[in-house]
């Protein structure tokens, strides 16, 4: 015949098991969701930089939960764990070694953790290929825009509304490639910003501003001018359409054989699109 269970190391360990229990429902689902992450309400971005930008902030929002949801368990179980059941004063101590060293050491790990996935994630972002498919120089300008084609002797201009849409003027770049941007301004400062990339640059005077973009999926994105930078900016819009490399190719033979050069389109301030003549922004 079997000795009676010790009923009361049962119950001493239940509630560590019961802690357990609740640490993996709270870890399944970000384990279940590996390959297709939740989006807590982000966007995972058109471009693999962006993709990488949305990684981040995703399993830094999963850590966040992580932490926060056993701090919350924690909690819990020490309010029903020690509840008050007589008037009897509970043992008093002063110092807890282990989990004094135990809170200290596990947030530095977490922070240091982040750290090095957020400069692994911004190193991605800002890293240069030797050999991109295609090189444009975005020129910002009051109050537009210039992209020049160097290797294509392609060179498009616009300013304000104008374009295609009454959306600026257009970057074509192709899909699925590398695309590297050099980025200046003529005069002030600008801002070149396109929502669907997550991305933002400054455009700076007597700056150059290099960066990688690698479009995912064929669309047209609309961009701005983030910065003010005076009476238009409003209306100092562009957009970026992406399209299959056969087709770059023949828009960028298009364009040669329209005239739209970088002889035409200019490299600096003195080629400016003619000056725009209304007396107020569209929108006022």
């Amino acid at each position: 015949m079997k000795p009676p269970a010790d009923q009361s190391g049962a119950s001493r360990r239940s509630p560590a098991r019961r802690l357990a229990v609740a640490i993996g429902a709270l870890a399944l689902p970000v384990a279940l969701g590996g390959c297709g992450l939740p989006t807590f309400w982000g966007y995972r971005g058109s471009t693999s930089q962006a993709h990488s930008e949305f990684l981040m902030y995703a399993w830094t929002f999963i850590a966040a939960l992580v932490v926060g949801g056993l701090v919350a368990l924690l909690m819990i179980w020490a309010i029903v764990r020690y509840r008050r059941r007589s008037d009897a004063m509970p043992r008093q101590f002063q110092y807890h070694g282990a989990v004094e060293v135990l809170y200290t050491i596990i947030p530095i790990v977490i922070v240091l953790v982040i750290f090095g996935f957020t400069v692994v994630t911004e190193n991605n972002i800002d890293a240069l290929s030797s050999s991109p498919a295609a090189s444009v120089k975005v020129t910002a300008f009051q109050w537009g825009w210039r992209f020049d084609y160097p290797n294509l002797n392609v060179g498009v201009a616009g300013e304000t509304t104008n374009g295609p849409n009454n959306h600026g003027p257009q970057m074509v770049v192709p899909v699925g490639q590398t695309v590297q941007v050099l980025l200046v301004s003529d005069d002030v400062i600008h801002g070149f910003y396109v929502r669907d990339f997550n991305f933002s640059r400054y455009a700076l005077p007597g700056v150059q501003n290099r960066f990688d973009l690698d479009v995912l999926h064929t669309g047209t994105y609309n961009g701005q001018c983030t910065q003010i930078c005076g009476l238009y900016h409003s209306e100092m819009l562009f957009s970026v359409r992406a399209v299959t490399p056969a087709a770059f190719r023949l828009w960028a033979a298009a364009q040669v054989a329209a005239g739209n050069t970088l002889s035409r389109s200019g490299s600096s301030a003195q080629n400016n699109p003619p000056v725009y003549t209304r007396p107020y922004p569209s929108n006022a």
